[in-house]
């Protein structure tokens, strides 16, 4: 799929939206309207190699867990995590934050998620409205982000170990 770009702007220093967005055990808390059954991969679930399991909230869905861990870490401009998904673990996935500096102490942060479908059968299940599933709810995702780190909005739970 053509990678996908949503972005808000937050009332909040770069370094604090950073810091957040850093600790993969607080992704569930913006997004777990369409990522759920989060669990981290490891006890550490801040920086470079912190990584969650989820699953995918779609109808039709057999193959809808996926992981992802936190591969590059350039403070406090970008985040990139890559992980797999889909049936076997064959669709790769990559979803980068960008965090650039707004007006007046705000941050400007951009989500790009990109997936790479392996065969013919993984790009015709996304062609059948992944993509636009995908959009809408990336953009929730965001707005509950803005949320979360402007006014305290209630939080979704945060991501544990399995066991």
């Amino acid at each position: 799929m053509d990678p996908l770009s949503t972005s808000v702007c937050i009332d909040r220093p770069r370094e604090q939206v950073f810091e957040y967005l850093l600790d993969i055990a607080n992704h569930p808390e913006f997004s777990d309207h369409y990522l759920v059954d989060w669990h981290l991969t490891r006890r550490e679930s801040y920086g470079r190699g912190a990584g969650a399991r989820f699953r995918l909230k779609t109808r039709r869905n057999r193959f809808g867990w996926a992981d992802l861990t936190l591969t590059e870490v350039d403070p406090p401009r970008r985040i990139v995590a890559a992980g797999r998904g889909g049936k076997f673990n064959r669709v790769r996935l990559l979803t980068v934050f960008s965090l650039q500096p707004g007006a007046g102490g705000t941050t400007q942060v951009e989500m790009i998620t990109e997936t790479f479908p392996a065969t013919r059968a993984d790009r015709i299940t996304e062609s059948l409205g992944m993509r636009r599933w995908l959009r809408r709810n990336a953009g929730r995702a965001m707005r509950r982000l803005r949320s979360i780190l402007e006014e305290g909005a209630e939080r979704g739970q945060r991501a544990t170990v399995a066991g």
